[in-house]
């Protein structure tokens, strides 16, 4: 759904530490982000410019200011809502009955790995500018890891639940998940030159699978 920012005669309600949005001013936010998606795919980041994306989008630099102050929060919306679309596009459907919670967990993972290296935009910034990914990387997570970790955490849960997953601490299982599948995303290109992103993708399904078995891993008591 597209959503629009300021429409006329009303005032916009602010989101948390925002100051309210003067009415009048409409800014169609699904429209810019597509403008600012194409620019990227097109020039890259350091070609792209408000400038650009306004032109693109059909609305002019001073209503993008109004609702993104540079063009690096601009990109930073992109990409969230890109991210977010690879995780939710590559669910595979699960039956209960039939794909314990370890196995859906493994091909889920596995299959999430293959939409981003595929993806379009993130081949792009990998491409031409990988320093978008660093402060990911090495700072703090941003909001699609988050869900991420959130999607790890509940689906670790429900193998614990079946017992199809080792007993343990969820929160650690699921960090230590989400910090292998960064560093598949990340590093596959180099570390992973001339094996094929499936058979990769492969090699993960059994890693995951074979870590989060009951039996293999003796927990360790913590001093």
């Amino acid at each position: 759904m597209n959503r629009v920012v300021g429409a006329p005669g009303s005032t916009v309600p602010p989101a948390a530490g925002e100051r309210p949005r003067p009415a009048g001013r409409v800014v169609d936010e699904e429209r810019v982000l597509d403008a600012a998606h194409e620019s990227l795919l097109a020039v890259g980041l350091r070609r792209t410019t408000l400038s650009d994306v306004a032109r693109r989008a059909g609305v002019s630099r001073m209503t993008l200011y109004r609702r993104w102050p540079d063009l690096r929060t601009l990109v930073r919306d992109v990409m969230t809502r890109e991210w977010l679309r690879v995780v939710a596009a590559t669910m595979p459907p699960r039956d209960p009955a039939t794909t314990s919670g370890r196995t859906y967990l493994a091909a889920t993972v596995a299959g999430t790995t293959l939409g981003f290296r595929g993806n379009a935009l993130f081949r792009r910034i990998v491409e031409l500018d990988p320093e978008l990914l660093l402060p990911y990387v090495l700072d703090r997570r941003g909001t699609t890891q988050d869900v991420i970790l959130d999607l790890i955490t509940r689906l670790v849960d429900d193998g614990h639940a079946d017992g199809s997953v080792r007993p343990g601490d969820t929160a650690v299982q699921a960090r230590m998940l989400l910090m292998t599948v960064q560093s598949f995303v990340l590093s596959a290109d180099a570390a992973g030159a001339g094996v094929p992103a499936d058979r990769l993708a492969d090699e993960l399904r059994v890693l995951i699978d074979t870590y989060l078995a009951p039996g293999r891993v003796r927990e360790t008591e913590t001093p």
